[in-house]
């Protein structure tokens, strides 16, 4: 998994530079009031009857370029990172009004879009318009569900987004850190905004469940406490480049200082009365969402949205089903394999005690990571013609939220800003950390898995820059799915264990399909959600709760792994079977991912394309 995740999504609802131009006519008049508007490049807005519209002479490039205009003008956090000075010193604006407008620009782009159906297109262009049409109407999809109500995830939202900003900021001139220092600043504001949208969702009935709270108010306590200079927000101001004088880097330490004791803790700390004392009581107390007609009619968006298919809830939950049997068989050879004497389910507790299974320090499980990545450097030429010019490195998950944190994930690097990709591995508790997953998890989330194919996707020339980002999840994921199979074509898995072990991320991928449906949509409860995981697989049992966490926090992304990676592999079982001798791994595999994301149909009809111009080429 990457290290996107909602408060990705919720960050971009921001309010937009011009919000306070959208204005209706003071009166109901006839006329039209012509005004000169961003986003709506070489037109003009027409209010008429307090309704306004862009009106222009569009084109497909113009649209492209208002759009991401509008992402970048609407997100500080990504403006930031391309360059915008003033916008490092902000987070985003989660106000109601500010989502109003988002979602009103949001519409506009949407009828625009749709008066360009008609026009010629082929090729890259028309590859364009599908896509552009997909990001618009998925977020379209999900506007009627006011998702800032729950605003975080198990691990992950607005209370620790500052952990994953703080890392990713360059500090390399006096006035980055003094942008960092206000930024600080801004999180009062912040988290009220954040606390107006929570409290919006206890008057309608849609909150977090009760059984992620205690872990999330931990980790705002842990956030709100101990000395200024300790807190993990101020490490920037720990180290400077030799530019800057030391006075001079004296008074920075002592402005962060003054920005995470006087805004960052007292917010804090304001935060945790709020989660512990208001919200907590009436959190939601079942952990699906499927109780009211709101929730099941938001959780058959959720599944459209994430699997990119028109697909229903009982559907998946049916895949689900089938794909634990078929692995489980594949389990129990192995497990006959290796003459093991005792039950499967005694089996699975062998691999959870035995330790010879786990690392004793957290420098061997990096460098055990460390190693197994560099064993799939070395192979990936032989399984891909294009490779990225953007290296990856392997590091620890930040200890402030590492106990909550998932197994590991990638954090996505940055070509024009010179900074690598990341492959993060949580090193907390060592016992609950099992080495032959390593390789699996190594695979998905390093090359060939997202490191690659996000790295390809930045890397991309001459296309639209909201491609070069392009996540729909379930070809995000389900690459990222089906790198671990590949895997095994690489030679990684070295012994049966650490081949029981890419079945066990298998089997977590299908027990999810089975467990997020029964959760959200058929009314299961914790304890049998967490089953399916026991007795089909080997995580262990802090995964497991962790892993649970996240689908009670989070309905919908867990459909998206195996519903991409099947889709993947019958994708490549035709070519290979339409092809024969005349199939190439290495082609099949950059025609997968130098177009960037995309929803899976359009997938489909590209690798069939693909497929007829191999057989023309032969």
């Amino acid at each position: 998994m990457t290290g996107i995740s909602r408060l990705a999504i919720l960050a971009i609802s921001t309010v937009l530079p011009f919000s306070a131009l959208a204005q209706t006519a003071p009166d109901q008049t006839a006329q039209p009031t012509v005004m000169a508007e961003p986003f709506c490049t070489g037109g003009t807005i027409i209010i008429v009857d307090g309704i306004r519209e862009c009106r222009i002479e569009d084109s497909l490039e113009t649209l492209i370029a208002d759009f991401e205009q509008m992402e970048i003008a609407g997100n500080p956090i990504s403006a930031g990172q391309e360059g915008d000075r003033e916008a490092l010193r902000k987070l985003p604006d989660v106000s109601p009004a500010g989502m109003a407008e988002y979602q009103r620009i949001t519409t506009e782009f949407i009828k625009r879009h749709a008066a360009l159906s008609a026009r010629p297109m082929s090729g890259e262009k028309r590859l364009n318009y599908e896509l552009l049409g997909f990001v618009l109407k998925q977020r379209q999809r999900l506007f009627p569900f006011d998702q800032a109500r729950i605003p975080f995830t198990n691990d992950s939202g607005f209370f620790n987004q500052m952990s994953y900003i703080s890392r990713q900021t360059t500090f390399a001139t006096i006035d980055d850190y003094e942008a960092y220092a206000a930024r600080l600043t801004e999180m009062p504001r912040y988290f009220g905004q954040h606390k107006a949208n929570m409290r919006r969702g206890m008057a309608t009935n849609m909150t977090a469940s009760a059984e992620i709270m205690p872990g999330i108010i931990d980790m705002v306590k842990t956030l709100g406490e101990g000395d200024a200079r300790a807190h993990s927000f101020f490490k920037p101001y720990t180290v400077y480049p030799d530019t800057i004088s030391a006075e001079e880097q004296s008074r920075l330490a002592s402005l962060g200082e003054a920005a995470i004791t006087n805004a960052v803790m007292p917010a804090y700390r304001d935060l945790e009365k709020f989660l512990s004392e208001e919200y907590l009581p009436k959190a939601r107390p079942v952990v699906g969402i499927g109780t009211t007609d709101e929730g099941r009619e938001y959780y058959r968006a959720l599944v459209r949205y994430f699997t990119t298919l028109d697909m229903t809830p009982d559907e998946v939950h049916q895949i689900g089903l089938r794909e634990v049997a078929r692995i489980r068989s594949e389990m129990d050879a192995i497990i006959k394999q290796v003459d093991f004497k005792g039950s499967f389910a005694d089996f699975l507790n062998f691999l959870r005690t035995d330790p010879q299974f786990y690392a004793t320090s957290e420098a061997e499980l990096l460098k055990e990571a460390a190693w197994m990545a560099k064993q799939l450097d070395g192979k990936m030429p032989e399984f891909f013609e294009t490779l990225p010019r953007l290296p990856y490195g392997v590091m620890p998950v930040p200890k402030e939220i590492a106990p909550n944190y998932t197994t590991g994930r990638y954090w996505g690097g940055n070509p024009e800003q010179h900074r690598a990709g990341n492959y993060v591995v949580n090193t907390y508790d060592l016992k609950q950390r099992p080495l032959y997953n390593l390789p699996a998890l190594t695979a998905h989330e390093g090359v060939p898995g997202h490191h690659h194919q996000i790295a390809l996707g930045q890397e991309l020339k001459n296309v639209s820059p909201f491609r070069q980002s392009l996540y729909p999840n379930a070809f995000g994921e389900g690459w990222g799915l089906y790198s671990e199979k590949l895997a095994a074509e690489m030679g990684l898995y070295k012994t049966p264990y650490e081949k029981f072990g890419q079945l066990t991320y298998e089997m977590w991928r299908a027990c999810r399909l089975v467990v997020d449906t029964g959760m959200h949509w058929k009314g299961w409860t914790r304890e049998q959600a967490e089953a399916c995981f026991f007795e089909n697989s080997a995580l262990a049992p802090h995964n497991i709760k962790t892993e649970v966490e996240r689908y009670i926090s989070w309905p919908g992304q867990a459909l998206a792994y195996k519903i991409g990676e099947l889709k993947i592999l019958e994708l490549r079982k035709r070519a290979e079977t339409q092809l024969g001798d005349n199939f190439n791994i290495r082609r099949f595999h950059d025609a997968i991912l130098l177009d960037g994301g995309m929803p899976l149909d359009l997938l489909e009809t590209k690798i069939d394309r693909w497929i007829f111009e191999e057989k023309s080429r032969n």
